[in-house]
């Protein structure tokens, strides 16, 4: 089958590009903003970059209101940030803290979650979580999209 994203009419119930791209992590981004709130939002568009020097990504699309994610805006404007892998056990955890909510919810309390105070940077990591990096942000890339979310 011939592909191209956007264009081909591809006749499956859902896009196939996501799913052709495995396997994909899932886990959470946790920041903390200016205010002092914490935040915890799952990606699975969170992923190494490069090795040596080791960089990590996440990619975090516009709500329909194009409004950026805390996620993002918290890591711009602090310059860190924690890179938490879920796991199967967590997957409740990651389905409750998936929802948009309003940026002073603490989705750590929303999803059940225990905290652990990372130790370099300034941001909450999730303790149950078997991997976690302390992270300083380093760009951010506006990527074009298609609305009302394709944009980074």
């Amino acid at each position: 089958m011939f592909y191209e994203p956007g264009k081909t009419h591809h006749g499956l119930p859902h896009d196939p590009f996501k799913a052709c791209v495995v396997p994909r992590p899932i886990g959470w981004i946790s920041t903390r903003s200016r205010e002092g709130i914490d935040n915890l939002a799952p990606y699975s568009q969170f992923n190494n970059l490069t090795f040596d020097p080791p960089y990590v990504m996440f990619a975090a699309n516009e709500d329909l209101a194009s409004n950026r994610k805390d996620s993002t805006i918290n890591a711009e404007q602090s310059g860190e940030f924690c890179w938490n892998l879920a796991t199967w056990d967590l997957r409740e955890s990651v389905n409750a803290s998936a929802e948009w909510f309003d940026r002073h919810v603490d989705e750590f309390e929303r999803a059940g979650l225990v905290k652990e105070q990372a130790k370099i940077v300034n941001a909450p990591m999730v303790k149950a979580s078997p991997v976690r990096f302390e992270c300083k942000y380093y760009t951010t890339l506006r990527l074009p999209g298609n609305p009302p979310m394709g944009t980074c």
